[in-house]
C-alpha cells in the first residue's frame, strides 16, 4: 500500500526516528502504526546489540530533590560521545526518567528500569533512543538518599553529581553548607563520612602498605606495627569527609565548619557519582 508524506510524518512525530525509517516501517507494517512502532522498537533492539561492546564513557548526571529537601535521587544517563550527551532528545530522555524515579522511588537500579513509561518501559524506552539517536545508550547509575537535610550538587559539565546528607541541622538554613559539602566530596572524593564507615579490607591494605614501606625505609620489624598506625591516621584525616581540611579554608576541618555553621550538625550520609 502507499504510505502517504502525512502518516510518514505523524510517526515521526510520535517516534522521533528518522524519516525514511518511519517510512520502511510503515510500509513493512502495511500502515498499521502499532506494528511500524514495533518494527523500530526492534531496529533500536539491533542497533543496541550491535554497539554492546561500545564505551559510555559521556553522558550527563540528572539529579530531583523533592520539595522539603529531605530526600533525592540521581541517575547517569550514559552514552558514547559528548555530542550526544548534549543532544535535546538525550537530555529530554534523562529529564523524564529521573522525575519518573523520584515519583515511584525504586528500590534498585533493575527496578528502576522496570518501571512503565510511555506504554513501554525505562528499559525498553531507552533501546527505543538508540535506534533513534544511533549510539549506545545506559542508564549506568542509580543513587537515593534520605535525611533530615538533602543537599545535591552537579558539577560543571554534568557529569559529576553528589548527594549529601545533613543531621542535627536544628531547623537552620543549612542549604550553603550542604552545597559547600557536596563540592567538597566532588573535589576531594572522600572515601567514607569517618573512619567508622572505612571498609575493613581497605583499612588492612592501608596496614600493609604501610609496613611495607616502613621496612622498605629500613625501619625495625619492632616498629612496623606503629608507624603503619601512623600512616593510617594520616589516610584517615587525608581520605574520610569530617577529618578532611575544608577547601575553602583550611583551617577548619569538614566536621569543625559543619559545628561552627550549626552545633552539632554533621553529615549523616552522602554519595559521589562520576561519568568516565
Amino acid at each position: 500500500m502507499a504510505i502517504t508524506a502525512q502518516e510518514v510524518n505523524k510517526l515521526r512525530q510520535m517516534t522521533g526516528a528518522g524519516m525514511m525509517d518511519c517510512k520502511k516501517a510503515l510500509t513493512e507494517a502495511d500502515g498499521d502504526f502499532d506494528k511500524a512502532i514495533e518494527i523500530l522498537r526492534k531496529k533500536g533492539q539491533k542497533l543496541s546489540e550491535k554497539r554492546a561492546d561500545r564505551e559510555t564513557s559521556e553522558g550527563n548526571v540528572f539529579i530531583k530533590t523533592n520539595a522539603d529537601s529531605t530526600e533525592a535521587f540521581l541517575i547517569t544517563l550514559t552514552c558514547e560521545t559528548d555530542f550526544v550527551a548534549k543532544n535535546e532528545d538525550f537530555q529530554n530522555l534523562g529529564k523524564q526518567i529521573i522525575e519518573l524515579v523520584a515519583d515511584k522511588k525504586p528500590a534498585s537500579l533493575e527496578e528502576l528500569k522496570a518501571l512503565p513509561l510511555d506504554n513501554t518501559t525505562v528499559q525498553e524506552k531507552v533501546v527505543e533512543n538508540i535506534g533513534k539517536i544511533g549510539e549506545k545508550l545506559e542508564i549506568s547509575d542509580y543513587e537515593h538518599i534520605t535525611g533530615e537535610k538533602v543537599v545535591s550538587y552537579v558539577h560543571a559539565g554534568s557529569k559529576l553529581g553528589v548527594l549529601v546528607a545533613l543531621k542535627n541541622t536544628g531547623g537552620v538554613d543549612v542549604a550553603e553548607a550542604g552545597r559547600d559539602v557536596a563540592m567538597q566530596i566532588a573535589a576531594m572524593n572522600p572515601v567514607a563520612v569517618d573512619k567508622e564507615g572505612v571498609d575493613s579490607s581497605v583499612i588492612e591494605k592501608e596496614i600493609e602498605i604501610g609496613k611495607e614501606t616502613a621496612r622498605q625505609e629500613g625501619k625495625p620489624e619492632e616498629m612496623l606495627e606503629k608507624i603503619a598506625q601512623g600512616k593510617l591516621n594520616k589516610f584517615f584525616k587525608e581520605n574520610t569527609l569530617l577529618s578532611q581540611a575544608f577547601v575553602k579554608d583550611n583551617k577548619l576541618s569538614i566536621a569543625q565548619y559543619l559545628d561552627s555553621v550549626n552545633k552539632g550538625m554533621t553529615v549523616a550520609t552522602f554519595k559521589r557519582v562520576a561519568i568516565g
